[in-house]
């Protein structure tokens, strides 16, 4: 028999199927006939083959994703699997080959674009996997770090450390059974990335005789790694914040025979090299070397230009100084051994699936068949990436908080800035990657980012406050319904607000209005009629960043004068030149997005003097009195969706898409740039509330829909919901679903 398809009434897939590998099939199938132009893109994405349909503005990912050997990666991790689990994952291809076709006749951008769907490989959901998490452990934060130590000053290295804050990230909770209303457990949160359409996330359901679970799949990927409620037990996940990908400067020279060595800690070894074309849409095709030395694949710096000090790098092996040997181990930084006129400064990328052969991909099946918590427990120990806070329960109490993945051991500098490459010291230690913490729950427990159970795995963190702000209103109450668990996802508390309005409240006060002013200097002059009355709105708001509200608003535009005079302060002017990077790095290496996310620290600390922060403030309370009155906040917040391809029938403006509530610190995180745009690209990628007390009573949504076709009736179905902060209902009873036959559309 070939597995069946069910859809409920939001077009949402069940596939029941005779076997594991039945339904792995089935799940690809179903995904490719859904999602194909999805698919195609992730499939290009993981390749590096993204510019030869969509031109120019993909090279740069294109050359990133050759350089990082992600697509050679994946296929060792594949050749690396024990013989049950590829052959799961090669059912999974065999399904989106055979329903790709179809798939591509239903999705418009074949036919606007041209393209034909290309054959998945057995390795290519691994590859998927790797594209889509490979800058989740904030690596290109250490070249930031690099930037600010020799821009700066090493003393403000960690100046914009997220902790104090960050963007945004996921929530999650579990709830223990004597804090519910049935006595039985209930597990909920949701997760935040960059929201892209059709969507990350998509809910599936996966049964047969071994088992039968709901969740949320990643498209292009086997089973339910993330989120899943098997009726039995329930596991969900959050981004841990651990750091496990090291930058190594590297020294780099040309051999006789045109081949490349790289300066280690035994002296000049062989590095392997080769040129890949990346194919370019409307343009000339674009030939890369691609390097790789003992520590791993070079990511910048492989045409010989020089990455160094000078340009804000952090210094190699000093050249010109005879030094013999030796670096600042502390920064990374420093001279180093000396080298021949003809040697450049590279920087290479080492990540544990490069390194290890293993992705961690064993642990999909295994989550499928878990029963209890302690089945997930097992199941998780062989988790690679990302590293992840997880919690589980089950229908006997059982729960689960703990951290599942590999963070190598090596010296502390590796998680905070470039390290040199022939320096024994900054090597991984064997012995395998450090202990995963774990933690009792005590009537609740609750992960979103923040500094807490992975923190001896980590450098930087979100801020404390979406999870004390979580804890505070699971304190709230002891008889938890899975309908009531959505006052929680939806809270717009904003609590970051509060360093600025401090500030704003001194501002009204004449001995407190300048900060420290020096002995003589005259005194500021007193805020305008306009700018109290702006001072006295801010005051008295709630504090909550609901879309309807005018006030939130005002402060959103207080906020981002700020943000942009202090970003304008002399003090970070060596900052603001375009580090010398290449453009994939670029989000995380400019100067304004940083300010604005780490505002809280600003106000209080760091190289603007307290008197210019009072004057800065003064200064964004005039402005913004003496302009327009703001609007409501969702009328500027809106979604900000990442398209490879943009509906055909939508304009990009901001009117196409939905104001929101909420803002990158409150429960309700969605995510923007404050002072450069109130757009928000990120935010809940999913919701869902497990029931433990019976699995019909679960609740789950995505913004958009199941379908991924533009125009289907499912393709955005559920955004109304989103919005809202309503959730679906789960649907497991056979009967209340309709049975899919086989399509006819040739």
């Amino acid at each position: 028999m070939s597995a069946e398809v069910y859809r409920d009434n939001w077009g949402i897939p069940h596939l029941r199927g005779a076997d594991p590998d039945e339904l792995s099939f089935a799940q690809g199938r179903v995904t490719a006939v859904d999602r194909a132009w999805q698919l195609e893109v992730e499939r290009h994405r993981a390749r590096g083959t993204t510019a030869s349909f969509l031109g120019t503005g993909e090279t740069g990912w294109d050359t990133f994703v050759r350089r990082a050997r992600l697509a050679d990666t994946a296929r060792r991790c594949f050749d690396r699997l024990d013989a049950e689990t590829a052959r799961w994952v090669r059912a999974y291809v065999d399904g989106v080959n055979e329903g790709l076709p179809e798939g591509a006749r239903r999705a418009p951008e074949f036919a606007r674009t041209g393209l034909t769907p290309g054959r998945w490989e057995p390795w290519t959901p691994l590859a998927v996997w790797l594209s889509t998490h490979i800058l989740f452990a904030g690596m290109p934060t250490k070249l930031w770090r690099e930037e600010v130590a020799h821009r700066l000053g090493e003393e403000w290295t960690e100046l914009f450390a997220t902790d104090g804050p960050g963007t945004a990230g996921s929530n999650g909770w579990v709830v223990s059974g004597d804090r519910t209303a049935s006595g039985a457990a209930i597990v909920a949160g949701d997760p935040h990335r960059f929201i892209e359409a059709p969507g990350v996330y998509q809910q599936i359901r996966l049964a047969c005789p071994e088992f039968d679970v709901v969740g949320f799949a990643v498209p292009g990927v086997p089973g339910l790694p993330h989120f899943g409620h098997a009726g039995r037990v329930a596991w969900a996940i959050t981004n841990a914040m651990a750091d496990y990908q090291d930058l190594y400067r590297e020294r780099l020279r040309r051999t006789a025979d045109g081949g490349v060595e790289a300066l280690g800690p035994e002296g000049w070894r062989p590095a392997t090299a080769h040129v890949e074309t990346v194919e370019v849409a409307g343009a000339e095709p674009v030939e890369i070397e691609v390097i790789e030395t003992a520590r791993g694949p070079v990511i910048i710096g492989t045409d010989g230009s020089r990455v160094d000090s000078d340009s804000g790098s952090g210094a190699g092996p000093d050249a010109d100084s005879g030094a013999d040997s030796g670096s600042d181990s502390d920064s990374g930084a420093g001279s180093g051994p000396d080298a021949d006129s003809g040697s450049w400064d590279a920087i290479s990328l080492r990540y544990p699936p490069r390194v290890t052969g293993e992705l961690g991909f064993r642990v999909l099946p295994a989550l499928l068949a878990a029963r209890t918590v302690a089945d997930v427990d097992r199941a998780v120990d062989g988790w690679v990436e990302p590293v992840n806070v997880l919690q589980a329960a089950d229908v006997d109490g059982g729960l689960l908080h703990r951290v599942a993945g590999y963070v190598p051991v090596r010296d502390r500098a590796n998680s905070l800035r470039v390290v040199p490459a022939w320096e024994a010291a900054h090597a991984w230690r064997d012995g395998g990657p450090a202990p995963t913490p774990r933690a009792d729950v005590q009537g609740h427990a609750v992960m979103a980012n923040a500094r807490g159970l992975a923190a001896p795995l980590g450098a930087e963190f979100a801020p404390r406050h979406r999870a004390e702000r979580i804890a505070a209103l699971l304190d709230g109450s002891k008889t938890w319904t899975p309908e009531a668990m959505t006052t929680v996802h939806t809270d717009t508390d904003n609590p970051s607000a509060a360093p600025l309005l401090e500030a704003v409240r001194a501002s009204g006060a004449p001995d407190r209005a300048s900060g420290a002013r020096e002995e003589g200097d005259p005194a500021p002059a007193p805020l305008s009629p306009a700018a109290l009355a702006v001072r006295a709105r801010l005051l008295g708001w709630d504090r909550r960043m609901d879309a309807d509200s005018v006030d939130a608003g005002l402060y959103a535009s207080v906020r981002g004068a700020v943000v942009r005079r202090v970003a304008g302060h002399p003090a970070f002017a060596a900052l603001r030149e375009p580090a010398p990077h290449p453009a994939v790095f670029q989000p995380w290496l400019a100067l304004g997005p940083r300010v604005a996310f780490a505002l809280e620290t600003l106000l209080t600390s760091g190289p603007v003097p307290a008197a210019d922060i009072a004057e800065i403030v003064r200064a964004a309370l005039e402005e913004v009195a003496s302009g327009e009155e703001p609007p409501a906040w969702g009328v500027t917040h809106r979604l900000a969706p990442w398209q490879a391809l943009p509906d055909a029938d939508a304009e990009a403006t901001d009117a196409q898409w939905p104001g929101l509530g909420g803002d990158h610190d409150c429960v309700l995180s969605t995510s923007s740039v404050p002072g450069f745009t109130d757009r928000s690209g990120r935010a809940s990628a999913a919701r869902y509330v497990w029931d433990l007390a019976d699995r019909d009573n679960s609740l789950w949504v995505v913004p958009f829909g199941a379908s991924g076709i533009a125009g289907e009736a499912h393709h955005r179905d559920q955004l109304p919901l989103w919005l809202r902060g309503e959730l679906a209902p789960v649907t497991t009873d056979w009967h209340h679903l309709t049975k899919e036959f086989p399509r006819d559309d040739h």
